[in-house]
């Protein structure tokens, strides 16, 4: 393994740890909240699944989100402020290829994703025990989303010259596709067409798959979700790819 991607990973985490109070006890704080006042809303008056109560079906959700926001967050956060600052010039001056670092922004967005995401469930647990009858795939949801959301972060990191080019980014696609995914009801709640337009949301496949880790049932098969989520990670990493090797905004 060269020493130059590892440089650039170790970099990237010990950015996280650095400002751990706003990268990860933030994220968790934040997702415990929504689980608190949605559970105290909706706890009696909702369940999706036969058996499982409205807080234990809401915690998969909740935790995936906090994966997914947070993967994206890293790699895009820190590729703006590397910008701005005018340090990304020294990594780019580095024997480091284009696939080294993507490979170094994605992984560290997965960690972070994955870190927050394992802290949301230990929170939640003191509301509610969640079966998880499928680990592995919810793992391998959590790791294939995080590494999605972390790709678009490096797309949106190079795309903005400014913080508030980034916030639109998330604002208006990042959490409205998170928000419309299913983390709070099931879709089999919704009419036919809001039914059929969340199919062509590629979150809820990650969402759906996700749970469908924890309790065994989903709104459709999990190995579809896992062939759509599969799907967008190539076609999303990709594009990144490319716009590293073209050097577009960064002159590799």
């Amino acid at each position: 393994m060269k020493t130059s991607f590892v440089t650039l990973f170790y970099k990237e985490v010990l950015r996280v740890q650095k400002v751990a109070f706003q990268t990860l006890l933030s994220p968790i704080l934040t997702a415990v909240l929504y689980l608190l006042i949605f559970s105290h809303v909706l706890e009696q008056h909702v369940e999706v699944y036969p058996g499982v109560r409205y807080t234990a079906f809401l915690i998969p959700g909740l935790v995936m989100m906090s994966v997914l926001q947070n993967a994206f967050a890293n790699s895009s956060s820190s590729l703006i402020q590397s910008k701005i600052t005018g340090n990304l010039v020294f990594v780019l001056l580095a024997p480091i290829s284009y696939w080294e670092f993507f490979a170094a922004y994605v992984l560290a967005a997965v960690v972070r994703g994955l870190v927050v995401g394992a802290g949301v469930y230990l929170a939640a647990l003191y509301f509610a025990q969640p079966a998880m009858d499928h680990p592995l795939w919810a793992l391998l949801f959590a790791i294939l989303g995080s590494a999605l959301l972390g790709s678009m972060g490096v797309v949106a990191g190079i795309w903005a010259e400014k913080f508030d080019q980034l916030a639109s980014f998330q604002n208006f696609i990042i959490m409205p596709l998170t928000f419309l995914s299913g983390v709070f009801y099931s879709i089999h709640s919704l009419p036919a067409f809001w039914q059929d337009l969340s199919r062509f949301n590629p979150f809820f496949y990650m969402i759906d798959g996700f749970r469908y880790g924890f309790f065994g049932v989903s709104d459709i098969s999990p190995w579809f979700s896992l062939a759509v989520v599969a799907a967008c990670f190539a076609a999303m990493a990709g594009f990144t790819l490319a716009l590293l090797r073209s050097g577009y905004k960064l002159r590799f």
